[in-house]
């Protein structure tokens, strides 16, 4: 990280509400982002798509904000604010110049203290995410692959295997009584992260959130969702159709080692997918040598990136092909991943996929917003802060074993196979 860069100080309210400060003087500029321990794994089964569309609401006015004004606000500042919800947080972020701090401190301290809940509002919101879901997933080819159909096929406990995005039906039964009781259960100061990154004074901005901040009332966060569940004990597969797709498609997901607490075997398996992924990839390579075709191959860990959910999390391979030869494409898979568990990768490689990965990430991270986000997610999931800034000095200590042992155990794992059909095999619109 640059030299303007310090470290986080950390900081804990008498309300329970974590705050993270980092100074980065890079540009005039301050991030805020609240985390809340809430995503879509939370949602109780019959409401999938509950915390998305709450995510809605909390920007539907407050006691001292109205509707729809908390984005007017932000943009009259020179700002930009947003909201996303994964697996096991939603965040609310926005930016602006750091003469509008203390500004961004307030809006966000008066939705979490009150937030203002109505039937039109509700209604609206409701319309405003199924036709989100219809642009973003119905209407897109691949929209939504494959994090809205692949954790069905690996996973049996609701929390883990339904689709976050939400089903109609269910957002059509969300009542104003349940998104009150959704507020008081999850949005709680004990239940979130306050992260502010930018030019900032650390000693003044921690007198800004206490005024802000101090004052709201603690009060019992629900208990979190039981996770765990058994690791696959065969292989598991799964179809659908994309009548917008093009191509054929196929996503293969394994279950990672906990980020958590088997954090050095987690690492190998980010170097694994820069060296599977990628037009110069293993996959690719294997794929020509035995004259399958892929249009595109990819790698990753964790539907949404390293390090962005609690365990179970997923390594997940995907590919577009011309044919819907689904076998032939998982048996590329399987080759690929049992020439790096066996010869496996040589040191080289290895340097030069983890290279190519810190590059990336300190490209990413290189944006003030962007490293908030981080910093704010990893302080909630795994009480890291540093995580962010410390990651690519793991990396860089990677070895080729790491990544051939991470190849290994995913040779020896109980996959789950998605294949996806185009429009011609399934019919026509």
């Amino acid at each position: 990280m640059p030299e303007e860069f310090e470290s986080p100080s950390c900081f804990t309210l008498p309300n329970g509400l974590r705050v993270v400060l980092c100074r980065r003087g890079t540009a005039p500029l301050a991030a805020v982002c609240v985390h809340y321990d809430v995503g879509f794994r939370s949602e109780p089964e019959g409401r999938s798509g509950f915390a998305h569309l709450f995510e809605h609401l909390m920007f539907q006015g407050s006691e001292n904000v109205g509707r729809s004004e908390h984005f007017a606000i932000v943009q009259s500042s020179g700002g930009t604010a947003n909201g996303s919800t994964r697996q096991d947080y939603t965040e609310y972020y926005q930016i602006a110049p750091a003469s509008a701090l203390e500004r961004l401190l307030f809006l966000e301290a008066d939705r979490m203290r009150t937030l203002r809940l109505t039937q039109n509002s509700l209604v609206t919101q409701v319309a405003v995410v199924k036709e989100e879901i219809k642009l973003n997933v119905h209407d897109r080819p691949y929209g939504g692959f494959p994090w809205t159909n692949l954790p069905a096929v690996l996973y049996r406990k609701f929390s883990n295997a339904h689709n976050g995005y939400g089903d109609f039906i269910n957002l059509d039964r969300a009542t104003l009584e349940e998104c009150a009781a959704f507020f008081d259960d999850y949005y709680t100061p004990s239940n979130a992260v306050l992260t502010v990154v930018g030019d900032i004074d650390p000693a003044l901005t921690l007198e800004w959130v206490s005024r802000h901040f101090g004052d709201i009332a603690a009060r019992p966060t629900a208990a979190p969702q039981d996770l765990s569940e058994p690791w696959p004990s065969e292989p598991r597969n799964g179809s659908c159709t994309d009548r917008q797709a093009p191509l054929p498609a196929t996503a293969v997901g394994y279950r990672l080692p906990d980020p958590g607490t088997e954090r050095d075997r987690y690492l190998g398996h980010i170097a694994l997918a820069t060296l599977l992924g990628g037009s110069s990839g293993r996959l690719q390579q294997r794929a020509l040598a035995r004259g399958v075709s892929l249009t595109t191959a990819m790698a990753q860990c964790g539907f949404f990136g390293p390090f962005d959910a609690r365990d179970p999390d997923t390594f997940v391979v995907t590919a577009r092909h011309p044919s819907s030869e689904h076998q032939a494409v998982t048996g590329v898979i399987e080759a690929a991943l049992e020439d790096l568990a066996g010869p496996g990768p040589t040191d080289r490689e290895v340097a030069t996929a983890v290279s190519g990965t810190v590059a990336r990430w300190h490209r990413k991270h290189d944006n003030i917003l962007a490293l908030a986000r981080a910093v704010g997610a990893s302080s909630l999931l795994y009480g890291e802060p540093s995580l962010p800034m410390d990651l690519t000095g793991h990396l860089t200590v990677l070895e080729a074993g790491s990544v051939r042992n991470a190849a290994e155990s995913l040779v020896n794992s109980r996959p789950a196979a998605l294949l996806v059909h185009s429009r011609d095999a399934g019919g026509t619109r």
